[in-house]
């Protein structure tokens, strides 16, 4: 029974992958679908099959061998283990142009990370509403923490505002942060950090465009009088 399993600690590469399969699973179901084999939702999550499903044999679902996976099901599976059955409020240091796209994105919310405060040091910032939230000073970080249990904290400063800020969340009591400034920063033992580099995806896609314009130029190459 799905009640009396034992759970097991999951890997984090595991844990990585989770989102993407909840991801195409919900999109999957919105569409109307009732059941998916690990050999499909591999094919949307671009991974092999024995991998999907050893993935999900951490959260206790196994399949039925011609019918597969349960959607809807293995959705309430994945949220549970992600702990999204409830709202985990957030709050994001920096009201410039990122913070104020990112209080912007209604995603947050829907997926159950609701705004739940934006602070700033910029005088002429503080006061000003940003996606509907009244933009408060650094300095009353840990009162906006408190007042609205936050423990995940986004950092949208510049790198070199990064640590201070990192440190100001962590003294208030937050004990996850996500990281978009291009820096590293350094956080007490116990404290979840995950960075969000955009110049490193670019890095890595364009890695991908040279392979494909390289195997184009590779395949003009070899066709006589192609140009």
């Amino acid at each position: 029974m799905d009640g009396q399993r034992t759970r097991r600690r999951i890997p984090e590469a595991t844990v990585a992958r989770l989102p993407v399969y909840l991801r195409i699973l919900s999109e999957q179901f919105d569409d109307g679908v009732t059941n998916m084999s690990s050999e499909q939702l591999a094919d949307f999550a671009g991974l092999n099959a024995a991998k999907v499903r050893k993935d999900l044999s951490y959260l206790g679902s196994y399949g039925t061998r011609g019918v597969g996976y349960e959607v809807e099901y293995l959705v309430y599976q994945i949220r549970r283990e992600l702990g999204l059955t409830h709202d985990w409020p957030v709050v994001i240091v920096g009201a410039g142009n990122l913070g104020q796209a990112l209080a912007g994105y209604g995603g947050f919310g829907d997926r159950g990370f609701p705004v739940g405060g934006i602070v700033d040091v910029d005088e002429s910032k503080v006061g000003s509403l940003v996606g509907g939230v009244r933009v408060r000073h650094l300095d009353e970080v840990a009162q906006v923490v408190q007042s609205r249990g936050i423990s995940i904290g986004v950092i949208a400063t510049p790198g070199a505002a990064a640590q201070e800020v990192a440190d100001a969340l962590v003294a208030a009591g937050v004990t996850s942060l996500l990281n978009f400034a291009p820096t590293v920063i350094n956080v007490p033992h116990g404290i979840s950090v995950r960075k969000v580099d955009l110049a490193v995806e670019l890095q890595i896609l364009s890695y991908y465009e040279q392979r494909r314009a390289s195997a184009k130029a590779a395949t003009l190459h070899a066709v006589p009088g192609a140009r």
